[in-house]
């Protein structure tokens, strides 16, 4: 079936004018534009659309996609089976959250007991399963299962305080990344030694064992996979880029 623009875009939900944009940044070209300079789409426009939705739904750049989607040997079957694991992660980590809501009015009713420990159990269960939906498979080569359970029982472990400094030191790196990235500061000065060592403080809580050799790794992962890049660069793009700088330059001259 052949689409034009405005029909693509009431099935989509997708504006004629971000239509238009796609084909003009070269994202989704139609399939053929007509004599009359009207644009029409068929089967496979529509399915690479749905793919660039889901990533921009889980808040990649179109830079990011467009990288993606066009790759040599992309398989949309597979990229298919990710979208499913991290929208299975997101609800099972929603389903956590709203068990402990439910136990949390239970105990202020008098009905149950419940720990403190139980309290924040949901919070880190629900980041555990998102990371593994979104990262788990490539953080496992690259270093292994002991690794990766390991740093996952790690997060587990952690009392309310750890938690919530762990969160902190999240949100302290992003802040000094966006900072130095808009300053033009030098990965190597000042701003880099900073962001280098924040980064590391946030991995040894992660961590079992802190590692220089797979923090650089690391951090060339950020680089490698445009996951990890959308992550960093939301917002600020570059920021990926000056982490992986300022590691590379502050962790060796440890």
């Amino acid at each position: 079936m052949e689409y034009g623009i405005r029909q693509l875009s009431a099935l989509a939900g997708v504006s004629a004018r971000t239509l238009r944009y796609y084909h003009q940044i070269g994202l989704l070209p139609p399939a053929r534009v007509g004599e009359n300079g009207y644009r029409y789409y068929g089967p496979a426009q529509v399915d690479l659309l749905q793919q660039i939705l889901f990533y921009r739904q889980r808040g990649f750049e179109l830079e990011a996609v467009r990288a993606l989607v066009y790759q040599p040997g992309f398989d949309r079957l597979a990229a298919l089976q990710e979208h499913l694991a991290r929208l299975t992660a997101q609800r099972d980590g929603l389903d956590a959250l709203i068990r402990t809501v439910n136990n949390t009015i239970a105990s202020m009713k008098g009905e149950i007991e419940m720990s403190d420990e139980q309290k924040f159990a949901a919070f880190k269960q629900n980041l555990v399963a998102q990371n593994e939906a979104q990262y788990g498979a490539e953080v496992r080569a690259k270093y292994g299962e002991p690794a990766a359970d390991s740093a996952n029982q790690a997060l587990l472990n952690m009392t309310e305080a750890e938690y919530r400094h762990f969160k902190e030191l999240e949100e302290n790196i992003l802040q000094a990344l966006r900072q130095a990235v808009a300053a033009g500061a030098d990965p190597a000065g000042e701003a880099g030694r900073a962001v280098a060592a924040l980064h590391a403080e946030w991995l040894r809580m992660s961590w079992h064992k802190y590692q220089p050799a797979m923090h650089l790794g690391l951090v060339d992962l950020y680089l490698a996979d445009e996951r990890f890049a959308a992550y960093y660069n939301g917002g600020c793009p570059g920021c990926a880029e000056f982490l992986n700088r300022a590691v590379h330059h502050w962790v060796r001259a440890e």
